[in-house]
């Protein structure tokens, strides 16, 4: 595979990536807008109970960019929604500029909220003391927005640019404040936003899926030959190596987590543009029994590369001799292949990579990850007794090798199997 492809293919994967980020934050915000939205188009939380024995409950000051003047008229509107549980006191909400707020409360014993959380709901206050009692809040000119009365009331403001507060207390300016209060926001440009997200990455999505298309399907190499190469009858379409090379040396398998970070990275785009090619060949099998040649190639590179990966880190430890940065086979001492099939069963596709797999899912899960996700697999803890024996021995215990490599070869055939490059069901057992 050229340098030019290859390029292409991790442009495409990035690209792909990005749009299903866009894709999941447009999506995101529409479910909010549809479904936490009010007829009036106000996304309101739900309320919370605010107490205190002070004079006021006010916020913290929040800022508002001057940047935004511009959209003054149509940044958002704010909703304040709060009655007290008193039903002897009048409720006060009130929105003004923090410098005022802290002037009018000066000498005043008030609580401020420092943080908020909703799930589980939580509130924590930080005490003003003061020795003074603060006028009644009603009718004062400090009030950017304000709403006062019996029962609930809604306090409703446009967003305008300043450092702004919350002010809440009773009507009459009295000692303790017990009420359920909500805050909601109307954001009329939120339509465009989520539209705008969708819009940008299915185009990106489009384009990464074509990028990664057009780079994969160039791939050559001996599974990409001259026509379609029929499997001999009994012979498996399948063929997996592991060569042990010794002498290996007792500690590099300490450090090959960081050697093997650069291949990660790598890999991690790879497979994202292996998705891709998986989801086209899905397609192009349903509608006409065969297997994209380029994109066949290009996923049992992938394959490949990620074998030698594990054949040289933690998979096996089965060599100290890096891995290269190549999809093509032959010259390492670990090395897949897949026999490109001149067809495939329509109908199977549909249900070999999920159901007919399930026996499979659940024995190479054992193999890689064990019966938890958190508990190491069969594969890592058998290397892991290998590093240990090469640390104290400087041998790699031929058994151990003989099982692992056993191991992996059956976890491989099935990721090859799902991957729908074969309809032979993979056999139950770590031999060819």
């Amino acid at each position: 595979m050229s340098a030019g492809r290859i390029v292409l293919v991790v442009l495409g994967a990035l690209t792909v990536l990005v749009s299903l980020g866009l894709l999941f934050t447009g999506g995101g915000i529409l479910y909010v807008e549809r479904a936490f939205a009010d007829r009036e188009g106000f996304i309101t939380a739900r309320g919370v109970e605010l107490a205190s024995d002070s004079y006021a409950i006010v916020t913290e000051p929040a800022g508002i960019g001057v940047g935004w003047a511009w959209w003054r008229d149509t940044l958002a509107m704010l909703r304040i929604q709060a009655a007290t549980r008193d039903t002897s006191k009048q409720t006060f909400v009130g929105i003004a500029d923090w410098r005022a707020v802290q002037a009018y409360l000066d000498g005043v014993p008030y609580d401020e909220i420092s943080h908020f959380e909703l799930q589980p709901l939580r509130v924590e206050y930080t005490s003003h003391p003061g020795t003074f009692a603060p006028q009644p809040p009603t009718g004062r000119s400090l009030w950017r927005a304000s709403a006062q009365g019996v029962g609930a009331q809604t306090l409703t403001w446009d967003l305008e640019p300043g450092r702004w507060v919350l002010v809440m207390m009773n009507a009459d300016g009295s000692k303790g404040i017990d009420l359920v209060g909500s805050v909601g926001a109307r954001i009329p440009w939120l339509s465009l936003v989520w539209i705008g997200l969708l819009v940008a990455g299915g185009v990106l999505l489009l384009l990464g899926i074509a990028a990664v298309y057009f780079g994969a399907r160039g791939q050559a190499g001996p599974t990409a030959q001259a026509g379609p190469v029929p499997t001999p009858a009994g012979s498996s379409p399948f063929s997996f190596s592991g060569s042990l090379t010794e002498p290996l040396s007792p500690v590099l398998w300490l450090l090959k987590w960081l050697l093997l970070i650069p291949h990660y990275i790598v890999l991690g785009l790879l497979a994202i543009a292996f998705v891709v090619a998986w989801i086209i060949a899905f397609f192009a099998i349903l509608f006409t029994g065969r297997y994209p040649r380029g994109l066949f190639t290009f996923n049992v590179g992938v394959l490949r590369w990620a074998w030698r990966v594990g054949f040289y880190g933690y998979q096996a430890l089965g060599t100290d001799r890096y891995p290269p940065f190549t999809l093509k086979a032959g010259g390492y001492p670990a090395d897949l292949d897949v026999v490109y099939p001149p067809e495939l069963s329509r109908g199977l596709v549909l249900i070999k990579w999920w159901l007919l797999a399930i026996p499979h899912y659940v024995i190479v899960a054992i193999f890689q990850t064990g019966w938890r996700a958190a508990a190491p697999g069969l594969i890592p803890v058998l290397a892991l007794c290998a590093a240990v024996a090469l640390l104290f021995t400087g041998k790699y215990p031929r058994d151990i090798f003989d099982l692992v490599l056993g191991l992996n070869r059956w976890s491989y055939r099935v990721a090859a199997y799902v991957s729908l490059m074969t309809d032979r069901y993979p056999p139950f057992r770590l031999g060819e």
